[in-house]
């Protein structure tokens, strides 16, 4: 128990050894060393998370995954350690929240960070429906995009084609009706387009050969159709549109599961909206409450460090500074007399050798001189 507590304490970034003097303010530093190393533990397992999609595929994604989210859950221990050590309780209140203004924001920021993953996850089965849907309508939309691109391009040969089909129907229609006529022609029925006369007569061969013509004509038609069609399966394997087919159910859960991050971020915000385009308003509290837990959970050892009355530790470690600022300060005061009693004695020094050249000189000079 004691080196758990010993350790939430290095967590908090306190002074250990001084906080152990003071047994009152030990279970307020142990939740805020607490929140810190928790809220590393939630940051390594969002960082881990989200570098496992990176490498999705990869044989190594678990061991890269790991190594991040350690590295991130460290890197993330060490600034949020640093942010609440760093606020003093020494001033006054505004004083203390000017400080800490920017370490807010830099937790919030943080906790945007470290929430987005774990939100990948919490909703990673709506994600997959938004993917799915998406992955469709983009297929749909990418064989809309070729099928107007081969009509476009082959213009006048599908009008050609259309024109075809609509001369084969008519001539079917009127085929199927010439054939009704020769048989009254053949039974003897009278109409205003028959002789009534029975059997195969000259009306009847007229009316027959009349129905081949047009047989015959059928057949070059459907002849050419055939060619028609043929050329455009020839141009659409050529072009790739022959290949494109809607995704199947299958495909579907594969393309969701090695879906990338991005494109799973980007079905994070979706879920939000509804199809047509309207805030769904659900989602869009469930995605935002999870956001806003996260970032408060990020800034509650700050909050903590601002609510909490100043107690002795506080005063020791302040008074801890100040001892260390006034043996600064005085160890400064102390180099600098004894530069000053150097320089003096160096200046002194020089001063008494020069004196003893300059005598020394005016010596000799003397005894050099002629006095005569």
């Amino acid at each position: 128990m004691k080196k758990i507590t010993d350790f939430f304490w290095f967590c908090s970034g306190a002074h250990t050894d001084t906080l152990k003097r003071y047994p009152t303010e030990h279970n307020k530093y142990v939740g805020i060393g607490a929140t810190i190393f928790f809220t590393a533990l939630f940051a390594s397992l969002s960082g881990g998370y989200a570098m496992y999609f990176v490498f999705a595929g990869s044989p190594l994604a678990v061991i890269f995954a790991v190594l991040f989210g350690l590295i991130w859950g460290l890197a993330i221990f060490n600034m949020d350690r640093y942010i609440v050590s760093s606020i003093s309780k020494s001033g006054t209140t505004n004083q203390q929240i000017l400080q800490a203004t920017p370490r807010i924001l830099l937790a919030i920021v943080i906790g945007i960070v470290i929430s987005r993953p774990l939100e990948l996850r919490i909703f990673d089965k709506e994600i997959r429906e938004k993917l799915k849907t998406s992955y469709l309508n983009g297929q749909r939309s990418r064989i809309d995009t070729l099928n107007k691109t081969f009509t476009n391009k082959y213009v006048s040969e599908i009008q050609k084609t259309t024109e075809l089909k609509r001369e084969k129907d008519s001539l079917e229609k009127d085929i199927s009706r010439s054939r009704y006529i020769l048989n009254q022609e053949v039974f003897g029925d009278k109409t205003n387009q028959t002789s009534g006369v029975t059997g195969y007569g000259t009306y009847a061969k007229q009316k027959e050969s009349l129905v081949v013509q047009k047989e015959q004509r059928l057949q070059t038609l459907r002849t050419e159709l055939a060619g028609m069609e043929a050329f455009f399966a020839r141009r659409k394997d050529l072009d790739g549109l022959s290949d494109q087919r809607m995704f199947s159910g299958k495909q579907l859960d594969s393309l969701s599961n090695v879906a990338g991050f991005a494109d799973r971020n980007w079905a994070l915000g979706q879920l939000s909206f509804k199809e047509d385009g309207t805030r769904d308003l659900d989602n869009y509290l469930a995605v935002s409450f999870i956001s806003f837990l996260f970032i408060l959970f990020e800034c509650l050892p700050v909050f903590v460090k601002l609510m909490s009355n100043k107690g002795p530790y506080d005063i020791a470690v302040q008074n801890v500074d100040d001892t260390y600022i006034y043996k600064s300060d005085k160890t400064k005061d102390q180099d600098i007399a004894v530069t000053d009693g150097v320089h003096d004695t160096r200046v002194s020094s020089e001063i008494d050798k020069e004196k003893q050249l300059v005598s020394r000189r005016s010596v000799r000079e003397l005894e050099r001189h002629d006095w005569d």
